[in-house]
């Protein structure tokens, strides 16, 4: 179970989230995308790559499930960046010109920041760092860290005009909505005088590419998934077959899958990289690749009784 865990599922479910999951919410959250063509490209991408499902599945009955899992994994490991980056380009190329032309450096007190890895949504972020990085990580602003001096506010520097950031530690609930509302306008006019968009320009949005790149990472979903469930049937015996191949199945896909928009968005607040948060699918991904092709047998034809 434990291979079955860190060799296939592991891997297979973190290719699934970002293709599928993680991708939706880059378009709509980080490159500004409205929710509604967001949808219809993803949709589309999906309704293009569906049949591959089968036919990876069928693929996998010929050659074995085993190669094709770990060359999906491998795939997405070596291009998820190069796919993401080009998402931006694609879908808001003024994003990505603004990134280019003012960029952005956050200046704090690094005990002032907070490693913002929040999986039920109920925390309160209110020192200044986390108030200025969570405000630039939704709105899809990539930026660097400068170290203040200690108990320093935290300042937004983009290009050369900086905002200051406010600590809300002190306020009650209502007023610290109030600052955190009237501080985040004037922190979007601000970016929008720099040339960061509030959203992305749908005129502007080369959409055949972007069907194109969420097709490839589809793609990716359907060489994990198709093979899956026949790899696991054949590793474990009838007898303790429903046991065994659903608690590693569920583990790799609600843990190391459920997890990765949360912990995505919060390795991209801490570091100010809007991509920083792809090395967690990478490296899960990576890893099933070693334990899979180092330990797990290939079971194709098993006698399933």
């Amino acid at each position: 179970m434990i291979l079955a865990l860190l060799g296939l599922t592991a891997g297979q479910a973190v290719v699934w989230y970002t293709g599928q999951f993680y991708a939706l919410f880059f378009l709509e959250k980080t490159l500004k995308v409205d929710g509604v063509l967001t949808n219809e490209l993803v949709a589309l991408a999906l309704l293009i790559g569906t049949p591959f499902f089968v036919i990876f599945g069928r693929l996998s009955d010929k050659i074995g499930r085993k190669p094709i899992i770990l060359a999906g994994c491998l795939l997405a490991a070596l291009t998820y960046f190069p796919i993401f980056k080009g998402l931006t380009v694609a879908a808001n190329p003024q994003l990505a010109a603004a990134t280019a032309s003012a960029p952005v450096t956050v200046v704090a007190d690094p005990a002032d920041c907070t490693f913002q890895f929040d999986p039920v949504g109920k925390q309160t972020f209110a020192k200044s760092c986390d108030i200025a990085k969570t405000a630039l990580a939704t709105a899809g602003v990539s930026y660097t860290n400068e170290a203040a001096t200690p108990g320093a506010l935290a300042i937004i520097k983009i290009g050369a005009t900086p905002v200051a950031s406010f600590d809300g530690r002190a306020m009650d609930k209502k007023a610290f909505t109030d600052a955190k509302t009237k501080w985040g306008k004037a922190l979007t006019a601000t970016l929008a005088k720099a040339g960061y968009p509030a959203k992305s320009d749908p005129a502007k949005m080369d959409k055949p590419k972007v069907v194109g790149l969420l097709f490839l990472l589809v793609l990716y979903v359907t060489m994990v998934y198709g093979p899956v469930a026949a790899a696991l049937v054949e590793m474990f015996p009838a007898q303790v077959r429903y046991t065994s191949m659903s608690l590693p199945y569920h583990v790799g896909n609600g843990w190391f899958g459920g997890f990765l928009p949360t912990t995505a968005f919060a390795m991209v607040a801490a570091t100010g990289n809007i991509y920083y948060g792809l090395w967690y699918p990478i490296v899960i991904a990576a890893f099933t690749v070693v334990v899979g092709g180092l330990f797990l047998k290939e079971m194709r034809g098993a006698n399933l009784d």
